[in-house]
């Protein structure tokens, strides 16, 4: 039997990536570009890209993958695309791309950065003017909006564009660009809307979808105004909302056939946020000492996809409110299933940060070089040295008495506190490369407990959370797996393929699209259609899920009891920063006279 393949493309923060998978799961070959991020020098709150320049780089890394495994493009049968949640501005009528930059509209200035970044964090005070509404809706995302949501920035492109050009945008979620850029068709993602939209679906509470008395409230009442025709539209009336791997339209058109090296007509899937492609390409095989899995033991597998920031992913029978914690998102991926979200907007960021302010990092950098090796490798190497020269009993003694807190960005969860910053109590008058390993383990250290903080809240709530599934680049980071093991005393599930896990969950979504195109045989234009098929499909997703990814190794807990002890008392000092931090900013204010 001929062998058939599918591609998965991953667009992260920084780069998109393509990887050509067979129906196996195996990852055939990989291609990846970089994308460009523009920062304003006076406005550190600034983050754009550009969706042609993301579509230039997904259709180069395609005809790479093409290329280099020599595969017939008639072979591949489905595509899938994740992204980040990143908001992305077109034109209504012509599907061109629309400015997002401050200031730029009056100017005449070249159309290029269409994207406001997940991580642009322009949009505080509207997200503050909606959290004060304290709606009931607000529940559905942890009782907190989060300003890296799309609904915060298209206020704010409301608040701050001339009022006919806002009116005369289209707004989509980076994915559900991706799709549209793709087929042509207009349909949207549960994924997309639900987690970043304030889309409530339809049989929660007396949710209408787009819940009009909400955007009216909140000053969106252009979209109530046009049946929310600007953001996807009603479904069943104007718009079609799609589950994760539903075919959309009639697969990729000819224009972007063209572009990426395909045939016409070649499946896609409806798209999903880059974290939940990871979920989707981690979560569903056996561990060790498991023969088979079900859909009902990821309710006890914690998705955590940890890369420039972190995301962590579970999923649930009935929907289950952690403060903080976004969601519980229904339909996110599997239908009539809810996800909860917890997330860390600087992780693998961090760790650089760290590394590239601290005085000794060119030196670091230099002696990596001379060695042959990275710097990440050879900071573990100096730490292992520090523990034999010091006689420490375990590596955390030597951060004992270093107290570092991470959240130099801001609070994603649990607190979902944009004013939170980093502390780090413990330094020294010391400029060596051992000084530099040091900061470096304890913010390794301070991630995990942030890890542990966010785990402990899911299951106080209501979930079983028992083990964690990594996927993204920092599962590389040995020693930051082994520290997460160990904060949160359980298993670490490390991915087969390490680089390769997030966009493996895309590539399966493809072939759930391809799958479902031949059964189904025609394309999906009706929400009832749409609903019909997804619910029908959940099964048949899970078992691709099986079928086509694969369990790495596991990382036990392994710290000892005195261990145990110290990284206990860590994360309770962990909490204290955070009251501390909370405590002098509201006497700051309150001595400023300022609320």
């Amino acid at each position: 039997m001929t062998t058939q393949y599918y591609i998965g493309v991953d667009v992260g923060t920084g780069s998109a990536r393509a990887a050509l998978v067979s129906d196996k799961g195996d990852i055939v070959a990989e291609s990846t570009y970089e994308t460009t991020t523009w920062r304003d020098d006076r406005d550190k709150d600034i983050f754009e890209q550009s969706s042609n320049q993301i579509w230039s780089c997904i259709s180069s890394a395609c005809k790479d993958v093409l290329r280099d495994s020599k595969v017939d493009p008639a072979t591949v049968r489905g595509i899938g695309f994740d992204a980040t949640c990143s908001l992305v501005v077109a034109d209504i009528k012509s599907g061109e791309p629309v400015s997002v930059t401050p200031n730029s509209w009056d100017k005449g200035q070249a159309v290029e950065r269409d994207i406001i970044l997940w991580a642009d964090h322009r949009a505080h005070a509207e997200a503050k003017l909606i959290n004060s509404t304290k709606s009931k809706w607000l529940n559905y995302v942890g009782k907190t909006i989060s300003l890296e949501m799309e609904v915060p920035k298209m206020l704010w492109l409301k608040n701050h564009m001339p009022s006919s050009l806002f009116s005369s945008c289209m707004f989509f979620d980076l994915p559900d660009w991706l799709t549209y850029r793709a087929t042509g068709d207009l349909a949207r993602s549960n994924c997309s809307l639900g987690c970043k939209c304030s889309y409530v679906p339809p049989g929660v509470e007396d949710s209408e979808g787009w819940n009009r008395s909400f955007f009216s409230q909140i000053g969106l009442d252009d979209f109530v105004k046009n049946d929310f025709i600007q953001v996807g539209g009603i479904p069943g009336k104007n718009g079609l909302i799609l589950t994760a791997g539903q075919p959309v339209g009639q697969g990729l058109s000819k224009k972007a056939a063209e572009e990426l090296g395909l045939k016409e007509g070649t499946a896609v899937g409806s798209a999903v946020i880059d974290a939940y492609a990871g979920w989707v390409g981690t979560v569903a095989p056996p561990m060790e000492g498991q023969k088979e899995t079900t859909l009902d033991d990821a309710a006890h597998r914690l998705a955590a996809i940890a890369g420039t920031s972190t995301c962590h992913i579970v999923q649930s029978k009935e929907p289950v409110f952690v403060t903080g914690s976004w969601g519980p998102y229904k339909h996110a991926l599997f239908p009539d299933y809810w996800m909860n979200e917890g997330g860390q907007s600087s992780t693998g960021q961090l760790l650089d940060f760290m590394i590239d302010t601290h005085p000794a990092s060119a030196k670091l950098k230099q002696m990596a070089k001379e060695k042959g090796t990275n710097h990440f490798a050879l900071l573990t190497e100096i730490l292992d040295e520090m523990v034999k020269e010091k006689g420490a009993p375990f590596m955390s003694y030597l951060t004992r008495d270093m107290y570092l807190y991470p959240d130099l960005h801001g609070n994603r969860s649990p607190l979902a506190d944009v004013d939170m910053r980093g502390m780090l109590i413990g330094m020294q008058l010391d400029k060596t490369v051992g000084d530099l390993a040091l900061r470096y383990y304890a913010t390794g250290e301070a991630i995990a407990l942030q890890t542990r903080q966010i785990i402990d809240g899911m299951n106080a709530s209501g979930h079983k959370i028992d083990s964690i599934f990594m996927s993204g680049g920092l599962v590389k980071n040995r020693f930051l797996m082994s520290l997460i093991s160990d904060i949160c005393n359980m298993p670490v599930q490390l991915p087969y393929s390490p680089s390769a896990s997030v966009v493996l969950g895309s590539a399966i979504l493809g072939a759930m699209a391809h799958n479902e195109a031949e059964r189904l045989g025609k394309k999906i234009v009706s929400q009832d259609e749409a609903e019909k098929s997804s619910f029908g499909m959940k099964e048949r997703l899970w078992d691709l899920m099986c079928r086509m990814s694969r369990a790495g190794s596991t990382i036990q807990p392994s710290a000892s009891d005195k261990e145990k002890k110290l990284l206990d008392q860590k994360m309770k000092i962990f909490v204290e920063m955070i009251d501390l931090q909370r405590r002098w900013r509201k006497e700051v204010r309150e001595a400023l006279d300022e609320q």
